[in-house]
């Protein structure tokens, strides 16, 4: 049960956040093989000068910033997870989000550490 919290501009949030939700999700279901119905998101529009970042930071062109926290149990490898980046920033990208304007980081933690109300 991967929980997303995405951080985002306004702008885009207001115009793509159910797409954008959709794109995720679609991933994680390709990439994780997590089930359909196991979609926990939020989401956390924000203001101008709200969201700061380094706009070349790593030799990346960014111009705007996308960030992605994923929550998960500590059960996927290395290659998994890569595949799961990877997948969520094709699948933005036909949304016209720029791979180097996202931001993933995903965070895990142990069985133990979940209720999912019950």
């Amino acid at each position: 049960m991967p929980l997303i919290q995405v951080d985002l501009d306004r702008g885009l949030f207001e115009n793509s956040h159910a797409e954008i939700g959709d794109a995720i999700h679609d991933a994680q279901i390709e990439a994780l093989g997590i089930p359909a119905d196991d979609r926990f998101q939020v989401f956390r529009p924000h203001g101008a000068d709200e969201l700061k970042f380094d706009p070349g930071y790593n030799d990346v062109d960014r111009r705007s910033l996308l960030l992605i926290r994923v929550t998960a149990v500590h059960m996927y490898p290395v290659a998994v997870k890569r595949r799961f980046f990877e997948t969520v920033v094709a699948k933005l990208g036909t949304l016209g989000i720029r791979q180097e304007d996202v931001l993933i980081s995903l965070v895990e933690n142990g069985f133990e550490d979940w209720f999912a109300g019950r």
